[in-house]
């Protein structure tokens, strides 16, 4: 079989596309887009950030959330990341977002997305200035799931929600498909 190799790529999917907000020292909240989130464990992610407002504040103050923008959410999901907070101070604004202070941390909730991710920073991995680009390790601290996007038993329910990713390969965004089987479960029928 024939194939074509493209050398070092980060071409992993699916990428989730995930808004991190953060406050800055005067409590004004701030959105970025980040395109390299994963999970890290159990109950941690990881973060790859360039140098940004967002890095600064975390400076300020180490907790912030992670909201996972859906296809309802797409367009100003982009603009927060392609808009820097230098060019557009008020791009929470312009975005048309509903802020309110989250529960657990001292960072903001934009409501207009489904699933939001209160997280505190664990570890710096990388950073050589202070404000600067770097690898974080963040605790979760809590899941909050707007009540519209739950199912019948009360969990979050991912075909309401239409999640998007960031597909690098063809640079789009694409929504999560259909579910194709049971995790855990179904490669038990291979089981001698």
């Amino acid at each position: 079989m024939a194939h074509k190799n493209f050398g070092s790529k980060p071409w992993l999917q699916p990428m989730p596309v995930a808004i991190i907000g953060t406050y800055n020292a005067e409590g004004k909240p701030n959105a970025m887009n980040a395109a390299w989130v994963g999970e890290w464990d159990l109950s941690q992610i990881t973060i790859s950030l360039a140098k940004h407002t967002t890095t600064a504040n975390l400076e300020v103050n180490g907790e912030f959330t992670v909201a996972l923008a859906n296809k309802q959410n797409l367009i100003a999901a982009d603009y927060v990341g392609i808009t820097p907070a230098t060019k557009d101070p008020d791009k929470v604004a312009t975005c048309g977002w509903t802020v309110e202070k989250a529960e657990n941390v001292n960072a903001p909730v934009f409501t207009n997305f489904p699933i939001t991710l209160e997280c505190k920073v664990a570890e710096k991995i990388g950073q050589t200035e202070p404000g600067g680009g770097c690898n974080l390790v963040a605790d979760i601290i809590n899941v909050r799931c707007e009540e519209e996007y739950l199912d019948a038993n009360g969990n979050p329910d991912l075909d309401k929600i239409q999640l998007i990713c960031y597909d690098s390969i063809g640079n789009t965004y694409r929504v999560l498909g259909e579910s194709v089987g049971n995790a855990f479960k179904d490669g038990a029928q291979l089981a001698k």
